[in-house]
């Protein structure tokens, strides 16, 4: 399979998973995605609904499987929840990254969320077969504030990488490892928010190609939120309010989609690298068509994961959210 850096992507019709049943009826999001060893794809997703194990559960990892890449099936139950006895994933569980060990079995690197004071850190659970997964003990990635969005990324050099977002820097920042469990984070920042007034609210997450060869240029899919209109009143979210975090009365998932939709927009950007460190914009390649307007993800695209196809091209897979407040995971194709 040859590979090349992507230059234009464009939205496939339609969408990849969306809410149908109690377990995510009422919001999907974050996906990660992985190539089975038999052939297909498995897509793993962020969910919430009125299935949820207990009722301060915000939301946690369910997943899908496909021949093509497309047409997805969903699989029964939960694939990683979170727990009520661990204090940082006693609400939440989202935007999953799975890598191949060693050994054949797989890990997975995810969000985790504790109580709205407790700064949110990357755990990671281990599978055999993709479908039934066990939390390993500790955090893998933690900082003075949030961390999230994790992507794990295989190295010419034979480390691991993990780029993921810093929210109150407002930066993705990146971590190195050689046993999948340790990890060291790199000085300074790999890429900044506020770069134009499209970016102007943050970066939740990052995915990266690295170089196919030699002397090549790695390759960033990066999303970015652009701030609500001057005056607008926001909602408060409920997962960073601890006024309304631990509140059973309040639907999780109708408040924070009241957030998303009080004037934000959220859209997907690349970036190039000659080392994987220094990275240099190049400008918006995904977004929707606004409010009033008609696609899938008219108001947000954001929280990608890529995968190499057998043709050469790249699937991008992300959440998006149209003009309803409606989430699902849609997908784009690389071309050029």
């Amino acid at each position: 399979m040859t590979t090349s850096t992507p230059t234009r992507w464009r939205n496939e019709p339609g969408w990849r998973v969306g809410g149908t049943r109690p377990l995510d009826a009422s919001k999907v999001q974050a996906p990660g995605i992985v190539r089975m060893p038999e052939g297909g794809f498995r897509l793993f997703y962020t969910a919430v609904g009125p299935g949820k194990p207990y009722p301060q559960c915000q939301g946690y990892i369910l997943s899908a499987t496909s021949p093509d890449g497309l047409d997805f099936m969903l699989e029964d139950g939960i694939r990683l929840a979170p727990r009520p006895e661990v204090p940082f994933l006693s609400r939440r569980a989202l935007a999953p990254t799975i890598t191949r060990r060693p050994d054949g079995r797989w890990r997975m690197y995810f969000e985790s969320r504790g109580p709205a004071t407790r700064p949110t850190v990357i755990a990671s659970a281990v599978s055999s077969d993709l479908v039934t997964w066990d939390l390993e003990d500790g955090i893998r990635l933690e900082r003075p504030g949030d961390v999230g969005g994790p992507r794990y990324v295989a190295m010419p050099d034979g480390r691991g990488r993990i780029y993921c977002s810093s929210r109150d820097e407002s930066a993705i920042v990146s971590a190195v490892t050689t046993d999948g469990l340790t990890f060291e984070w790199e000085p300074g920042e790999r890429i900044a928010s506020g770069l134009s007034e499209l970016e102007s609210s943050g970066i939740t997450a990052a995915d990266v190609i690295p170089p196919a060869a030699s002397g090549a240029a790695w390759y960033m899919l990066y999303s970015a939120w652009q701030d609500v209109p001057p005056g607008t009143v926001v909602p408060p979210h409920p997962s960073s309010d601890p006024a309304l975090a631990d509140r059973e009365d309040i639907d999780f998932a109708a408040a924070s989609i009241a957030a998303d939709m009080a004037g934000y927009r959220s859209r997907i950007f690349s970036a190039t690298s000659r080392d994987g460190l220094r990275w240099e914009p190049t400008g918006l390649v995904l977004e929707g068509d606004g409010y009033g307007g008609t696609q899938v993800g008219a108001v947000h695209a954001e929280d990608m994961a890529v995968v190499a196809l057998d043709d050469g091209r790249y699937r991008m897979y992300y959440a998006a959210c149209d003009r309803n407040g409606v989430w699902r995971v849609a997908s784009a194709i690389s071309e050029g």
